[in-house]
């Protein structure tokens, strides 16, 4: 288990280099939440913009002084990206797909 998490934030690396692709991310979630309606996928999307200018001062050194590469933070900010990002993902397959009709008795 440990070693896939080392995986997962060795993969999710890349945007303390590119934080350019988070803000993608984030334009992608907002962009389909708006257009499903579903604004938890929308903030979602913000919160991923908001990470992207987050990551973009620190490789700046705007918010770091000092040791940077020390990232103590990632271990808040990643879990909650992911498992957000997820639930996101969830909500627009659940807007996208077609309703079932309901069995049962009708109520009258």
């Amino acid at each position: 288990m440990g070693e896939i998490l080392q995986g997962v934030f060795r993969a999710l690396g890349i945007f303390m280099v590119y934080p350019w692709l988070a803000a993608l991310i984030g334009v992608l979630f907002a962009s389909l939440g708006w257009k499903a309606r579903r604004w938890g996928v929308v903030t979602i999307g913000v919160m991923w913009v908001l990470y992207a200018g987050y990551e973009t001062g620190m490789r700046q050194r705007w918010l770091c002084t000092g040791e940077c590469n020390i990232r103590v933070d990632l271990l808040l900010i990643y879990p909650i990206l992911v498992l957000s990002s997820i639930g996101a993902a969830r909500g627009l397959y659940q807007a996208n797909r077609p309703r079932e009709p309901r069995s049962g008795r009708l109520h009258k």
